[in-house]
């Protein structure tokens, strides 16, 4: 009687085994296709980011957040504008659609406090990504997902001092994001060496690399200059070259043209923070929360970087910065 037993129970065992890993099997394929994964309700969620026409940083953190509300049966609207009160704007247009979510990111967090506060009170629940770690929590939001400027801009300081740069050039590309500010601050914080802010209108790339070029020209002591977007290291690249400079061209951020500069060297190094997580992470979290009520971050930030690519990780790298996915 125990023996039959026991080879029942095996059986019942291995087919439970065989049918949640079939189970499993089916929603990465759905998943894959595109096709939901899961058989809640069709909640809406918005993302309103302060991204710039052509920003392929902010194209990867949109197809994160695209292939994540696939899985999730969710309808995504996705939203953008550099300048803080459009932004505001865009995100009241959410509201007054009644969305069951909300994604922003706070560059320029004073433009964006009141019309976070509307989201809150009227019950939408909001996770911040990218920009504005400091002021998320204050501002309501359940979690941001997202790196810590200032510690991301520490482990370049450290980067250049590995190095042995002197003298380092921090070009900043957008007027009033406190991200931004933050990173050459964190960079300046644990450099060895001295550092100074480049500003630049980074919607004119012309004027972006004239403007690097002319400071190479004008102090040929500057050895190395660190971008705070991956568009603007293919400036900063053309840059040195005409000025006939010798500077290391270094970056935060990562996609294809970076991971090719990192590859045939004319790139030194580059700083990833993930946005294709930013941008899935963010989705599935709403989707958790509505599902589930889970929170993820404990009242901190939830961290996608910084990591340090160099040539060496390049390569391993390459075929996902194709498909923009890294």
């Amino acid at each position: 009687m125990g023996a039959v037993l026991a080879a029942v129970l095996a059986a019942s065992l291995a087919g439970c085994s065989s049918t949640g890993g079939k189970r499993a099997e089916e929603r990465a394929q759905q998943a894959a296709e595109g096709r939901s994964a899961v058989n809640t309700p069709r909640w809406t969620f918005a993302m309103v980011t302060h991204s710039g026409d052509g920003d392929t940083f902010w194209d990867i953190v949109q197809k994160g957040a695209d292939q994540a509300a696939d899985k999730d049966n969710i309808n995504f609207l996705y939203s953008h504008n550099d300048e803080g009160q459009q932004q505001a704007e865009l995100v009241q247009t959410a509201i007054d659609k009644k969305v069951d979510g909300l994604i922003v990111s706070l560059a320029k967090p004073d433009s964006m406090k009141a019309v976070v506060a509307k989201a809150v009170k009227a019950g939408i629940p909001v996770i911040t990504v990218n920009s504005g770690s400091a002021e998320s929590k204050a501002f309501g939001a359940l979690t941001h997902i997202g790196q810590d400027e200032s510690i991301a801009g520490e482990a370049v300081g450290d980067e250049l001092d590995k190095r042995d740069r002197k003298k380092v050039l921090c070009v900043l590309h957008e007027q009033g994001n406190v991200g931004h500010e933050q990173r050459c601050a964190g960079a300046k914080k644990s450099f060895g060496g001295t550092m100074q802010n480049l500003y630049v209108d980074g919607t004119n790339m012309p004027d972006v690399q004239a403007s690097i070029e002319a400071k190479l020209d004008s102090d040929r002591s500057i050895d190395a200059v660190v971008t705070l977007g991956a568009p603007f290291a293919a400036a900063a690249v053309k840059a040195k070259q005409t000025a006939g400079s010798k500077a290391e061209i270094d970056t935060f951020d990562l996609n294809a043209s970076v991971a090719t500069g990192l590859q045939n060297g004319s790139l030194g190094f580059a700083v990833d923070q993930q946005p294709f997580l930013q941008g899935y992470e963010a989705v599935d979290l709403l989707w958790l929360y509505h599902y589930n009520q889970n929170v993820l971050g404990g009242g901190r930030p939830v961290l996608t970087g910084p990591q340090v690519i160099t040539a060496d990780d390049a390569d391993a790298l390459a075929e996902y910065t194709k498909r923009g996915t890294r």
